[in-house]
């Protein structure tokens, strides 16, 4: 039975990262278990303008415009995901878990200067080729009405008895490189300190080893973000997106688009994110 529990202001992310890493060897996840059922409602929410300023500036949007990028209240409704992942009774453990999608809905501008009201709830849990994957869902509304929302996946890797086949080779023709970004080393710290993710596999090659990774690694929303930045959308718009291959730093992409398609390539051609922005009608 799920229960709307209002928080008075949003969780610090550090103490829920700890807590998250913790109880991390204890999970064992898998897709029929149970997860908390809870709704987390963050009511009266202001936008903190310098941050947001920060944000545009570390994702390559135009700062000073009174709408929020399409990508931001994710960044405003993060807190209260981590509080859910980072509970005992979540199952999948929070190292080592992959964001793998996301897909947004805009339903009307949302100015950076309104207030509203965020809440945050599982999906659900899902069986997956590598694991166990989650949904969490993120609604932001304004004066009542939902103008904004949001679903992301996070795969919990582990063994698995299911026979599901791996995704049929249907891969749509490359499209046409636009522009080749440098990406600096301290891209994931500049990201970290804008969004509060502070995941220690983005800020530094030292503690990104201690997860398997050569380099640091981009935050997966800075390059959904970076992408959207060149991209644009409109004010009512559908963003659906895979995180598909980490993007090291220091490295060089290929930022590649065509009509509402876009995605972000290494040098050797393995597609790291690719998304597709829709206009809504109606």
């Amino acid at each position: 039975m799920s229960v709307s529990v209002v928080l008075p202001g949003a969780p610090a992310l550090g103490p829920l990262l700890a807590r998250g890493a913790l109880l991390s060897p204890f999970k064992r996840p898998r897709p029929d278990a149970e997860f908390p059922r809870d709704r987390l409602v963050l009511p009266g929410l202001r936008i903190d303008l310098s941050r947001l300023a920060a944000y545009e500036r570390v994702c390559g949007f135009a700062t000073g415009d009174d709408a929020l990028p399409l990508t931001y209240p994710h960044v405003l409704g993060f807190p209260l995901a981590m509080r859910l992942m980072s509970d005992r009774g979540f199952p999948l453990p929070l190292l080592g878990l992959v964001h793998t999608s996301i897909e947004i809905t805009r339903r009307r501008a949302t100015a950076a200067t309104g207030e509203y009201e965020l809440a945050v709830h599982v999906g659900g849990l899902e069986p997956h080729r590598r694991g166990t994957e989650a949904s969490v869902i993120t609604e932001m509304r304004a004066e009542g009405d939902v103008v904004w929302e949001s679903r992301s996946t996070y795969l919990a890797r582990h063994q698995t008895q299911s026979r599901m086949p791996a995704r049929a080779a249907d891969e749509p023709e490359p499209l046409p490189a636009v522009a080749e970004w440098q990406l600096g080393g301290d891209i994931g710290r500049r990201y970290g300190v804008a969004s509060g993710d502070r995941n220690p596999i983005h800020l530094h090659p030292l503690t990104a080893r201690l997860f398997g990774f050569p380099r640091a690694i981009a935050h997966g929303m800075w390059t959904v973000a970076r992408c959207l930045a060149a991209h644009g959308a409109p004010e009512r718009a559908r963003l659906e997106a895979e995180f598909r291959a980490p993007v090291l730093l220091p490295g060089s992409v290929t930022y590649a688009a065509n009509g509402g398609r876009f995605e972000l390539r290494g040098s050797e051609g393995r597609v790291h994110v690719s998304g597709r922005v829709t206009p809504l009608t109606g």
